[in-house]
């Protein structure tokens, strides 16, 4: 073990009597998520451990949290004794070494990609540290979570949610299909697959998560319907139990979390919108009681509201500062109903991903871990020597479908074509998350110590990404689908 690993365990290591402090070290061979925790556990609160359940510590309802922020906490106490030079150094590379360095062939095998995916993707180096929210204890809970790599919602106007605005053909296709009497969904699917015009995205989301019927003549009276379901549904829970112990917790939790997003961004810190993503969840976790809310979650509402609020304004209306009391009651409530009823219906095919103990992401992180090593050995490799699990980064992949890792306009982006996968985004969520891993190979490779990939993994350099970006991600996963998928040994580990 290299004495920078070394000092970084014992700096996060507590003296326990009887034991030494080499004795606490962690080894090199140990590569389990179990192992990093165990070692420094005492690094967060118990009561805050969102992976207490996998270890067996702490309660199940802390144990059913998201992963990604306690191994970021850990990060984050290394990162405070690093000197500002050594941060610069591993966070930018010199110009130079940037411009030399061998960059992934996101065009090879193309001829399985659709045409108009094939783009020239351009790497983004990120040379400011992202700015980490208060951790002052608040109850059992910390009032702000470190949230590495979630990036500021920036020019979140209509003019930057999509590029495809000029492309009058594909305008054309979609109107001429969403006309039809009896909508063909598979056609749908196909157009939208490589993305959504944003003027058409609000009622072709609605269409492909299964909200909307395919009959043209139906569409409003089932809208009617939903909607009057949904505040049935706000007025039954409304206000919250005071005598339901498990319901006051859900809330409490709900009410916690709901204010920590996106805390640099006006919008989501107006109580109204606030209120809204808190009835959205909860009457979410109430319907769903297998899994109930789930930290994360509350991400996820985050793309069907700015899509939905975005109808109903102006193309000029700047969204990060407007006031969501401009909106009559009426307008407020359609968003509200829509949101919760998509996201519902999103969360579908991947609900277990949200139970107890979260046992569907962390089969899919094993996934994840077993095809890089497949496709890459090399990368697999060198994340293993250096004792970097696949869980302390991937976990928050899959629970948040990258929506920390990439800006909003991006995430709209990918949603299109999670929405048109024709057998639901599951599998190919997987996809993208290795060839997420894979495009960021060269720095990685550059790294030679646990502290230096951890950083990177936590805070990539999205935040100047675009949709060409996201249309060379997704073509990419789909060669990586259409190469790997069907191939008898695909998740047969390499010894």
């Amino acid at each position: 073990m290299d004495n920078n690993h070394e000092s970084f365990w014992r700096h996060n290591s507590r003296a326990v009597p009887g034991k030494t402090v080499a004795a606490a070290t962690v080894k090199k061979s140990q590569t389990t998520f179990q192992d990093f925790q165990e070692s420094v556990r005492d690094a967060w609160e118990l009561g805050d451990d969102e992976f207490c359940i996998m270890s067996g510590i702490g309660d199940g309802r802390s144990g059913k949290r998201t992963a990604g922020a306690s191994a970021a906490l850990t990060v984050k106490t290394h990162r405070s004794n690093l000197s500002a030079s050594r941060v610069e150094a591993k966070t930018s590379p010199p110009a130079a070494q940037q411009a030399s360095a061998p960059r992934t062939n996101h065009r090879q095998d193309s001829n399985n990609v659709p045409d108009d995916l094939i783009n020239e993707l351009t790497l983004v180096d990120d040379t400011t540290s992202r700015e980490r929210g208060s951790s002052e204890p608040r109850k059992r809970y910390r009032q702000f979570h470190t949230y590495p790599g979630r990036p500021q919602l920036l020019k979140l106007s209509s003019s930057s949610l999509s590029k495809d605005e000029n492309n009058e053909s594909k305008l054309e296709k979609f109107t001429v299909l969403l006309e039809e009497p009896l909508l063909n969904l598979i056609a749908l699917k196909q157009l939208s697959w490589s993305g959504i015009p944003k003027k058409m995205r609000p009622v072709t989301w609605r269409l492909l998560s299964g909200y909307l019927p395919t009959s043209l003549e139906r569409r409003n009276s089932v809208l009617e319907r939903k909607r009057l379901d949904y505040h049935k549904l706000v007025s039954q829970y409304f206000p919250v139990d005071s005598r339901d112990e498990a319901q006051q917790d859900t809330y409490h939790q709900i009410h916690i979390d709901v204010p920590r997003m996106n805390p640099h961004v006006p919008l989501f810190q107006q109580h109204l919108v606030q209120e809204m993503f808190e009835r959205i969840l909860f009457i979410w976790a109430i319907r769903h009681p297998a899994s109930g809310y789930v930290q994360g979650i509350n991400d996820l509402v985050t793309p069907f509201f700015i899509i939905f609020l975005q109808e109903t304004l102006d193309a000029k209306v700047e969204l990060e500062t407007f006031k969501l009391e401009d909106l009559g009651e009426e307008q407020r409530n359609i968003i509200e109903a829509d949101s919760f009823w998509c996201l519902s219906k999103f969360l579908d095919c991947i609900q277990d991903n949200y139970i107890f103990a979260q046992l569907g992401i962390q089969a899919k992180v094993n996934h994840l871990k077993e095809l890089i090593q497949r496709i890459d050995g090399n990368l697999h490799k060198h994340l293993v020597q250096h004792g970097v699990d696949y869980l302390q980064f991937s976990f928050r992949w899959m629970n948040n479908l990258l929506t920390r890792e990439l800006p909003l306009h991006c995430t709209i982006r990918l949603w299109d074509t999670y929405l048109a996968e024709s057998d639901g985004f599951a599998v190919f969520q997987l996809y993208v998350c290795a060839a997420f891993l894979l495009h960021w190979r060269e720095q990685l490779l550059q790294e030679r110590d646990f502290q230096g990939l951890m950083l990177m993994l936590q805070n990539l350099p999205t935040h100047n990404w675009t949709d060409s970006q996201i249309s060379v991600l997704v073509a990419e996963a789909f060669r990586l689908k259409f190469t790997y998928a069907d191939a008898p040994k695909h998740f047969e580990g390499k010894s």
